[in-house]
């Protein structure tokens, strides 16, 4: 029953013990613990602000990041519309090169084709006219091959003469 019922030199004994151990804490432990208390708040709070501190800069590098994106893509945009433009007007260039070449050829062509038309046409009337020139020869030949026949073709020809 002691334990339940302590006596009054106990719980005084106690309390002189208990205010010793309190007034050292305080005098000793309570400043150490409470400044390492503060100090662990203090490097907690600089701690959390430079999380914030991080997590401002990385806002703004992904802004920079998005706006970094955005304008390669407008500048990729611009380099393929530039490229498309390119291409279009090389392949109209060819074409009309390709167009002005044919027209050439087929302008020479003509040509070719006229002038061998020419040349085979003054080939014709060469070999008509040889022909021409071999029978009337012959014709002459054959119908002036006595002289009666001879004085009388060139009579003949003498009154066609005065009659032009």
């Amino acid at each position: 029953m002691q334990l339940i019922n302590p006596g009054i030199g106990l719980v005084f004994w106690m309390t002189v013990a208990f205010l010793m151990v309190l007034f050292i804490l305080g005098k000793f432990a309570w400043p150490a613990i409470l400044k390492g208390l503060k100090e662990r708040e203090q490097s907690i709070q600089e701690a959390l602000d430079a999380a914030k501190e991080a997590q401002e800069q990385m806002k703004r590098l992904k802004m920079d990041n998005e706006k970094m994106l955005k304008e390669a893509m407008e500048e990729r945009d611009e380099i393929l519309a530039e490229a498309r433009k390119m291409k279009d007007k090389i392949i109209s260039e060819a074409k009309e090169k390709a167009e002005k070449e044919a027209a050439g050829i087929v302008e020479n062509a003509k040509e070719k084709i006229n002038n061998e038309k020419t040349a085979a046409l003054r080939e014709i009337k060469s070999t008509v006219a040889e022909y021409s020139i071999e029978i009337a020869e012959k014709i002459l030949r054959e119908e002036l091959k006595d002289k009666a026949r001879q004085k009388a073709y060139i009579e003949k020809l003498l009154e066609e003469t005065h009659l032009n």
